[in-house]
């Protein structure tokens, strides 16, 4: 794992034409040479649900004739929970990707831009009352369930809270088990959090505590063997998936064969489905 200490100081002045929409770059930390994370100023005015996302980006490239040029945006959910004063970021990095090969390069005093606008349907609203909640990610995917899990509404929600996070190898996991761990310690949920979560992490590529994909690990039932679970009811289980649209599918089909049905934020359900972030 490469993990370098974050950076906290912002003295640069930031190049380029200040935007309507654009937020200053508090802190950046880069968890793996393909992972990275990123704070931002919030805009005074911006409300939004925990697990909601936002359009952000950076202006592209002149254009060769005319010289203009245009916002390079991509949706990304919000990682910090609706009642922080800076928003966060978590964001792999496409190295010929032409808004992530240049986004990982941001630090501290630079300005990115973004479009307050917060939509999404990883949020409470969408799901009916129930006892149980699961929260189902691969990669980046967890990025929406970090807000959510430092929402104090989901504790007061539900019982039991199961955070399941599949990756490549063990180094992919890190931002989501530094999460994990400092929530107990949280002065704002720490004491609602107590006894209430499950962390469930895999790896697909490297051997690990628990080898394997989530889908298969449900399908064989391991993973209700591992956290003494029965299985999943429609009456008391609700669930929401954030990852590539294999993972999505192959969890609508499990969770749909135990009775739980898909929801939105105008009829709510026993699960939801973030399709923003796939082809």
């Amino acid at each position: 794992m490469t993990e370098h200490s974050p950076m906290t100081t912002a003295p640069a002045t930031p190049a380029g034409p200040a935007l309507p929409d654009a937020q200053t770059v508090t802190k950046v930390t880069h968890w793996t040479d393909q992972l990275f994370s990123f704070r931002v100023t919030r805009p005074k005015s911006l409300r939004f649900r925990s697990g909601e996302f936002v359009m952000i980006g950076l202006m592209g490239e002149p254009d060769p004739k005319t010289g203009r040029q245009k916002p390079l945006l991509r949706a990304y959910s919000i990682a910090s929970p609706s009642w922080d004063d800076e928003l966060e970021f978590y964001s792999i990095k496409v190295q010929d990707g032409p808004l992530t090969s240049r986004l990982q390069h941001i630090q501290p005093g630079d300005q990115i831009i973004l479009r307050p606008k917060p939509v999404g349907t990883l949020v409470h609203d969408a799901l009916l009352p129930g006892k149980r909640l699961w929260f189902f990610s691969t990669g980046t995917g967890i990025a929406p369930f970090a807000s959510l899990l430092r929402d104090p509404e989901t504790w007061e929600l539900y019982d039991r809270v199961i955070l399941t996070h599949t990756c490549r190898e063990k180094a992919d996991l890190e931002y989501g088990r530094q999460l994990v761990e400092s929530l107990e310690s949280d002065p704002l949920i720490g004491e609602l959090v107590d006894g209430k979560l499950d962390y469930y992490p895999t790896t697909t590529q490297e051997e690990s505590a628990k080898r394997g994909r989530i889908t298969d690990l449900l399908r064989s039932g391991e993973v209700f063997a591992d956290l003494g679970i029965e299985g999943i009811s429609p009456q008391t289980d609700r669930a929401m998936v954030c990852g590539s649209m294999g993972l999505n599918l192959d969890i609508k089909e499990i969770l749909e064969g135990y009775g739980l049905r898909e929801g939105a934020n105008s009829e709510p359900a026993e699960y939801v489905v973030e399709k923003a972030f796939v082809g």
